[in-house]
C-alpha cells in the first residue's frame, strides 16, 4: 500500500510539473480523458465517475453481499472562485442526487453522520419518515451510470452554488473555521436532534499532526473559529435562543471560549512566580484554615481528571502528557487566537486559513513514535513556551533558596503554595528544558529561541526584583 501511494505521489508531481497528462494515464483512467492540460491542483475541471453502481445486481463482494454505490468526485477548481475548503467539498457531495443505494448520502465529518434532509435546510417534522422502498424503486428506473455522470457534472462546477443558499441555509455553512459547529447548531435550531453513539470498534479514524508546532497551529485555528462564533450572530446564546434548550446553548460555550482561557492560565503561570521573587504572598499559609479551599480544589479536580482519563482507557503517563498539552495550548494557541480575533473585530487584521501539515519526514516520524517532542522550528509559540519555562525555573530556584534557609518554619511559610505551583510548572516543562539544553538531535530547540527566551526571562526577573 505504501509503495502504491509513493508511486501515485510521484505521478502527480510529474504530471503537475509537465502541465499535461501522459497518454498512459488517459488510457488507464477514463476520468482524465477530457483533461487537455494540468495547470495546478487549484485549476482543473471536474472529474465525476461512478466506480461502483449499487443498483447493478453484479455489484457484490466476495461473500455475495450488495456493495453500496461508490463515486469518485474531484470538483472543478478555478483561481477566480473560492472553493471553501472542506465545507465546499462536502456540499458538492450533498448536492449530487441519487448516488446512494441506501436512499441518500451520509455526511461523514468530525466523527458524525448527518441525514441528507438535515443538510438540505429542511426543518424537522414529526410526520417525516424516510420511504426506503420508494427510493429503491426509483433507483431501479433511473438512468445508467454513464448518463448520470454526464448530467451531474455541472453540480460540481465552480459556478453551481452562485446565487443559491448553499453554504448559507443549505449544506455546510461557509465563512468560519469551525464550519462543523455552526452547521450543527443550525441543524439543531431547525428542530433536529442528535444522539451520542460510541461503539467499541472505532467508527472513524483520522490523521493528526505529528509535531508540537503543527498541533499548536491547528489548535489556534480552532480557537479562532470558536471565539469568532461567540462574538458573532452565530453565538449559541443568540442563535439558539428559543430554538434549543438553554443547557444545550451553554454546552457550546466552553468550545467558543477556549481562546479566552489564555488569560487566567497566563496569570497563574506568571504572577505567582514573579510575586514569589518579590516576597509577596498570594495564598494563605499552609497552616491557615483558609488554605484548605485552595488545596481541596486543586487535588479534587486533578484526581477527578485522572480518574476520568483512566476510566476512558488512558494511562497515568497519558494523563500527565495531556496535562502538559493542556498548559502548552493555553499559553500559546489560545493566546494568539484570542488577540487575532480581537484585532479582527477591531478591523486591524483578517483571519487566515492555515492548512495543518499531517505528514512528516522519517526523522520527525521516528521521534514522534518515541514520544519525543519536536522543537526544531523557530516560532513565536516556542519563544513563549521557553520564556515562561525559564521564568518559572528562575523563580523556583529563588523559592527553594528561601525554603532551605528557613526549613524549620516550612509549615508556616506563606509562600509554600506558590513554591509548589512553581515547582509543578517546572515539572510540566521538563521536555522544554531538555529541548533547550540537553538534546543534540535535530528536534532540539533552535539556538536563537534558547538565547532569546533566557534573556527575556532574566529581564522579567530583573524588573520584578528592582
Amino acid at each position: 500500500m505504501k509503495k502504491l501511494y509513493e508511486d501515485m505521489k510521484k505521478r502527480v508531481k510529474t504530471t503537475t510539473k509537465q502541465g499535461q497528462l501522459s497518454k498512459e494515464i488517459r488510457q488507464e483512467h477514463k476520468g482524465f480523458s477530457e483533461w487537455t492540460f494540468v495547470a495546478s491542483q487549484y485549476d482543473h475541471q471536474t472529474i465525476l465517475r461512478i466506480l461502483i453502481d449499487g443498483r447493478d445486481p453484479k455489484a457484490v463482494d466476495i461473500e455475495g453481499q450488495t456493495l453500496p454505490t461508490l463515486v469518485y468526485l474531484a470538483r472543478e477548481k478555478r483561481p477566480q472562485y473560492h472553493h471553501n475548503f472542506k465545507p465546499g467539498a462536502m456540499n458538492a457531495l450533498v448536492e449530487l442526487p441519487g448516488f446512494d443505494g441506501n436512499g441518500g448520502s451520509s455526511y461523514v465529518g468530525s466523527g458524525c453522520f448527518h441525514r441528507r434532509e438535515t443538510l438540505r435546510g429542511k426543518r424537522y417534522n414529526k410526520e417525516h419518515k424516510a420511504d426506503w422502498k420508494n427510493w429503491i424503486n426509483k433507483l431501479e428506473v433511473r438512468e445508467s451510470a454513464s448518463v448520470l455522470e454526464e448530467t451531474c457534472n455541472v453540480l460540481a462546477s465552480c459556478t453551481y452554488e452562485e446565487n443559491t443558499q448553499w453554504g448559507k441555509e443549505m449544506g455546510l455553512k461557509y465563512g468560519c473555521r469551525l464550519d462543523d459547529i455552526i452547521t450543527g447548531l443550525a441543524i439543531q435550531c431547525r428542530g433536529w436532534r442528535s444522539i451520542y453513539f460510541n461503539p467499541k470498534r472505532s467508527g472513524f479514524l483520522g490523521v493528526a499532526p505529528t509535531t508540537l508546532l503543527e498541533s499548536l497551529i491547528q489548535q489556534k485555528g480552532w480557537c479562532e473559529g470558536g471565539f469568532q462564533i461567540f462574538a458573532s450572530s452565530y453565538c449559541p446564546l443568540v442563535n439558539g435562543h428559543k430554538n434549543i434548550p438553554l443547557k444545550l446553548q451553554l454546552s457550546y460555550c466552553p468550545y467558543m471560549l477556549w481562546a479566552a482561557n489564555c488569560l487566567p492560565t497566563l496569570y497563574y503561570v506568571t504572577v505567582p512566580s514573579i510575586f514569589l521573587l518579590r516576597d509577596i504572598s498570594l495564598f494563605p499559609e499552609i497552616s491557615n484554615p483558609w488554605a484548605l479551599p485552595f488545596i481541596s480544589v486543586i487535588f479534587i479536580h486533578r484526581a477527578y481528571s485522572l480518574g476520568e482519563f483512566v476510566l476512558c482507557g488512558g494511562t497515568l503517563l497519558g494523563w500527565w502528557n495531556d496535562q502538559r498539552m493542556w498548559l502548552f495550548k493555553r499559553m500559546t494557541s489560545y493566546f494568539f487566537a484570542f488577540f487575532n480575533v480581537i484585532l479582527k473585530l477591531l478591523g486591524f487584521s483578517q483571519l487566515t486559513f492555515t492548512i495543518t501539515t499531517k505528514v512528516a519526514d522519517d526523522d520527525v516520524s521516528q521521534r514522534y513514535e518515541q514520544e519525543v517532542m519536536e522543537f526544531s522550528t523557530s516560532s513565536p509559540m516556542f519563544t513563549i513556551l521557553a520564556t515562561l519555562a525559564m521564568l518559572n525555573a528562575f523563580c523556583f530556584a529563588g523559592g527553594m533558596k528561601r525554603v532551605i534557609v528557613d526549613v524549620q518554619t516550612l509549615v508556616s511559610q506563606p509562600f509554600i503554595l506558590q513554591i509548589l505551583l512553581c515547582g509543578l510548572l517546572v515539572l510540566i516543562n521538563i521536555p522544554v528544558y531538555q529541548g533547550l539544553f540537553l538534546r543534540k538531535d535535530n528536534g532540539r530547540m533552535p539556538t536563537s529561541v534558547t538565547y532569546l527566551s533566557i534573556m527575556c526571562a532574566l529581564l522579567v526577573c530583573t524588573i520584578a526584583l528592582y
